[in-house]
C-alpha cells in the first residue's frame, strides 16, 4: 500500500509538472508573440523612414530636373529670338560700321547669356547638393540611429 501512494504521488508530482510545463509554454509563446510584433513594427518604421527617405530624394532630384530643364528650354527661346533679330538687323542694315558694332553687340550678349544660363544650372546643383546634405543628410542619420536602436 505504501507503494501505491508513493506511485500516486509521483504521478502528481509529474503531472503537476507537466501542467506547469505547458503553462509557462503558452506564457513563453505569448511573449514570443509580443516580441515578435515589436520587432515586425520597428522594422516597418524604419521600411516606412526609408521609403519617405526615398522619395524625398526622388523628389529633389525631380525639382532639380525640372529646373535643368526649363533653363534649357528657355536658353533655347532665348537664343533663337537673338538670332532672329541679329539676323534681320544684319539683312535690312546697309550701314557697315552699324553691322559691325551689332557683330559685337552679338558676341557679347551671347556670352553674358552663356554666362547667366550657365550660372543659373551651377546654382540649381549646388542648391540640390546644399538640400541633399542638409536635409536628406539628417533624416539618413535619424534612420541609422533607429536602426541601431531597434531589437
Amino acid at each position: 500500500m505504501f507503494a501505491q501512494i508513493l506511485i500516486a504521488l509521483c504521478l502528481a508530482a509529474t503531472a503537476g509538472c507537466v501542467i506547469a510545463g505547458f503553462r509557462l509554454s503558452g506564457a513563453c509563446r505569448r511573449d514570443l508573440r509580443i516580441l515578435n510584433t515589436h520587432r515586425i513594427s520597428a522594422r516597418s518604421a524604419i521600411q516606412k523612414s526609408r521609403l519617405e527617405l526615398l522619395e524625398v530624394r526622388n523628389r529633389a532630384k525631380l525639382l532639380e530636373d525640372t529646373v535643368s530643364g526649363g533653363a534649357m528650354a528657355v536658353e533655347k527661346v532665348h537664343k533663337a529670338i537673338a538670332n532672329t533679330t541679329f539676323g534681320l538687323i544684319d539683312m535690312f542694315s546697309s550701314d557697315e560700321e552699324f553691322r559691325s558694332t551689332t557683330n559685337k553687340v552679338r558676341q557679347t550678349h551671347h556670352q553674358t547669356s552663356e554666362q547667366v544660363y550657365k550660372a543659373v544650372r551651377t546654382t540649381n546643383r549646388a542648391l540640390h547638393i546644399l538640400a541633399d546634405t542638409l536635409i536628406i543628410g539628417k533624416a539618413e542619420k535619424r534612420i541609422v540611429s533607429k536602426t541601431k536602436k531597434a531589437p
